[in-house]
């Protein structure tokens, strides 16, 4: 069996070049979305983080009233005590069972008035509470309403975009399997440390497409035999000059056209 052609310097020039203009043309429809997916994410965080604060602020109201209504049953309870250590009082047979009932009775009004001094500052919580739960509302409510406005900004770009990007991911995937690992790891190497992801770039009035640094003639001449990947000195970019570009971009826009 016949061994398996190894691809050219040129084929793998275009197959790098054009695996470039699929991935810049998702990178496109991604800026064109631009911070919308973290701004949605954020709002449904403090959605959430208000919705949270919501919950506490209605358990501690019920808290406090539960513990309202225990204050209430211990005045009850107090004033109980004191009618019956009154009555006892009217029986008794010395000085010493009458004083120790008086200080018992004594003690059931200082719980009666520290009781009612806690309802009042269980109150004021309330009170507190209230206002703070009002102005959480209203802010969740806003939240709400923009987080509805930015969702629906969102879905309308996805939908014009979600079919197109899956369909060029794809096609990427398809790309970089026709290309050798050790390049397509170069490649995203270089793309992760550029700007704007373009690792593969045409010759442009003499220097590498994006920068003002001129390729001398004599590597331009080597760039266009096709014959070594050449990469760019300042930038690390991968060079192809501009005959083998253009044919490559008329080629990938009629894929794109069809996408």
């Amino acid at each position: 069996m016949a061994a398996k052609k190894e691809a050219t310097v040129e084929n793998k020039l275009r197959a790098l070049y054009d695996l470039q203009l699929i991935d810049s043309r998702v990178d496109e429809i991604r800026n064109v979305r631009g911070e919308l997916p973290l701004e949605v994410e954020d709002l449904e965080d403090d959605v959430l983080g208000l919705k949270t604060r919501m919950d506490k602020l209605k358990t501690d109201l019920e808290t406090i009233n539960y513990e309202i209504t225990a204050k209430k049953n211990l005045i009850d309870e107090a004033k109980a005590l004191i009618k019956k250590y009154a009555e006892q009082q009217k029986n008794v047979r010395n000085s010493r069972e009458f004083n120790s009932l008086a200080k018992e009775v004594e003690f059931q009004e200082l719980e009666i008035q520290l009781a009612e001094k806690n309802i009042k500052e269980f109150k004021v919580q309330i009170e507190q509470k209230k206002e703070v739960i009002a102005e959480t509302k209203e802010r969740l409510s806003e939240r709400e309403s923009h987080l509805k406005h930015k969702k629906s900004e969102l879905n309308a770009i996805l939908a014009e975009t979600e079919k197109e990007e899956k369909a060029l991911l794809k096609q990427s995937d398809i790309y970089e399997k026709q290309i050798e690992e050790r390049l397509v790891k170069a490649y995203k190497r270089i793309r992760t440390n550029v700007k704007n992801g373009l690792a593969v770039v045409a010759i442009e009035r003499g220097a590498s497409g994006g920068s003002f640094f001129t390729i001398p003639p004599q590597v331009q001449v080597e760039i266009a035999s096709r014959k070594k990947i050449i990469t760019d000195e300042h930038s690390g970019r991968i060079l192809v000059d501009p005959v083998l570009a253009d044919e490559e971009q008329k080629k990938m826009h009629k894929m794109f056209d069809k996408i």
